[in-house]
């Protein structure tokens, strides 16, 4: 782990900053005693079949600054991310009760010549038509492998427009390539707002940092009730908000994958204190977060009386669910901090978890606590978990998993996951919005979507037997982490 430093433009990626790693099977337990042993090596694949890229992430967070444009140094196929992010911020806009605009994405269109020749010219005339046509607030640049690669002085870019524009233009630097935890991409989007956009604090707030994606705003009532006000960052703020979050009372992660990076920042730069308990999910969870939270915002008693009062109220319903459930088994596939949150959430309900397939793994976040590792409290608090893998996305190792295991449900955050779970008649619950399972009122949530899957298998029993696989009886009767471990001496074209 390494200090958080805003003299350098770009922040290291977290396999030198953090010694996260893409590839490990085993037992939960085997992985968090390697990561504390400090013996934690990351394993090579000799066969990868798919990845996300750093700069979808850093994307996702500058996109949706309500006042500020985002320019994309990189060739147009780079710009297919606009698609997604214009939809997802129309759709949350509407939700808080925003006039639906349209993002404000610029993209550079490097092309071969560019490769040669370089391509400042084109980022530098790119930003003033940004600036001419929005107007915006601040101007982000995400960076692209190919940028990377010919070594355009972005930066030296950046400064020049920021004096004569007059407004923040701040390179981000996400190429793809740099990193395999395409998490890092969060890290760099927030590397470049702490550096250039928040300002020293001048004075307090009664404001709380919420440092979130896009879901609910699930903390209003609970931060009310302790007097403080709930601040939902980065997506749907402006620059001026962003500019004062050092002046917050404490920051709020509703998932550490994301928020490690600027959470410490925070705290390391400007004092802003940080929770470090794992995220609020199962009953021992929200207690530990809560009990956090009232020592650090000096509400001690006050968040003893909810947690008595939620316990009265959460604890016969949660009997019922759990006699219902008891014996159930589950396979989950998520990233890393919601992957462990869901692992308490399941393990509360009396299910058995036969494994996970996690898409990275952080031994230890920024802030150096071992108490905010979630994945620890699992094991400590609810046993160990086999079947434990980290995998980017492999899908035929998931494939081969499932298979064997054979859960009576999967669970999956991210949509490009759920059909292979389906097509082996395995039926499968997609929970898009993480912050669904969090606190108390989150473990029923998540029981009664269970129960209804649960009840509705019809269709993934007759998916699978009218749909295909991809994947050979071959593949399916090997180990599924031969490519993993080289136990397969195969060539794969």
């Amino acid at each position: 782990m390494k200090p958080v430093n805003l003299t350098e433009a770009e922040v290291p990626v977290r396999e030198i900053r953090l010694g996260s790693i893409t590839g490990f099977e085993g037992t939960a337990g085997e992985l968090v005693r390697c990561a504390r042993a400090g013996s934690l090596t990351d394993s090579t694949r000799s066969f990868s079949q798919c990845m996300d890229c750093s700069s979808i992430n850093a994307f996702c967070q500058l996109a949706m600054i309500q006042d500020a444009a985002v320019v994309n140094h990189a060739p147009v196929g780079c710009a297919g991310d606009f698609f997604t992010f214009n939809f997802v911020y129309r759709v949350g806009q509407m939700e808080r009760k925003q006039p639906a605009v349209i993002g404000r994405y610029f993209n550079t269109n490097i092309e071969e010549q560019d490769t040669i020749f370089g391509a400042t010219q084109k980022l530098a005339d790119t930003i003033r038509a940004a600036y001419q046509r929005v107007q915006p607030k601040a101007i982000f640049i995400t960076t692209s492998c190919a940028s990377g690669i010919i070594g355009d002085d972005v930066e030296g870019v950046a400064n020049d427009l920021a004096g004569e524009l007059g407004i923040p233009v701040v390179a981000c630097f996400c190429e793809g390539f740099k990193s395999k935890i395409w998490t890092t991409g969060f890290d760099s989007a927030y590397h470049s707002i702490v550096r250039k956009i928040v300002k020293p604090p001048a004075r307090k707030s009664n404001k709380i940092n919420i440092i979130n994606f896009w879901g609910s705003h699930i903390f209003d009532q609970l931060l009310q009730r302790l007097g403080y006000e709930a601040h939902y960052i980065v997506p749907f703020s402006t620059i001026a908000q962003l500019e004062q979050i050092a002046e917050a009372a404490a920051t709020i992660q509703i998932c550490p994958t994301l928020g490690t990076y600027i959470g410490a920042a925070l705290e390391q730069v400007y004092g802003v204190p940080e929770i470090k308990a794992p995220p609020a999910y199962g009953i021992a969870g929200t207690d530990q977060w809560l009990r956090e939270l009232g020592k650090v915002l000096d509400r001690e008693q006050e968040t003893e009386t909810i947690i008595a009062e939620e316990h009265e109220r959460v604890l016969p319903r949660l009997s019922e669910y759990r006699d219902k459930l008891q014996g159930k088994t589950a396979y989950l596939t998520a990233g890393a901090a919601h992957g462990h949150a869901l692992i308490a959430v399941l393990r509360e309900l009396g299910m058995t978890v036969q494994g996970a397939a996690i898409f990275h793994h952080d031994p230890i976040y920024d802030n150096g606590d071992i108490t905010a590792d979630a994945l620890a409290h699992d094991v400590t608090t609810y046993g160990d978990i086999p079947n434990y893998n980290v995998c980017n996305k492999q899908a035929y190792e998931l494939v081969n998993i499932l298979n064997k295991v054979r859960p009576d449900i999967m669970i999956a955050r991210h949509g490009g996951m759920t059909l292979w779970g389906a097509k082996l008649g395995i039926p499968t619950l997609l929970i898009g919005d993480e912050q669904f399972g969090f606190g108390y009122q989150g473990i029923l949530n998540y029981a009664e979507r269970i129960l209804e899957t649960l009840d509705n298998r019809e269709f993934v029993t007759n998916l699978a037997r009218h749909s295909t696989m991809p994947y050979t009886k071959w593949w399916l009767e090997q180990n599924p982490f031969s490519f993993l471990r080289g136990d397969l001496d195969v060539k794969v074209y």
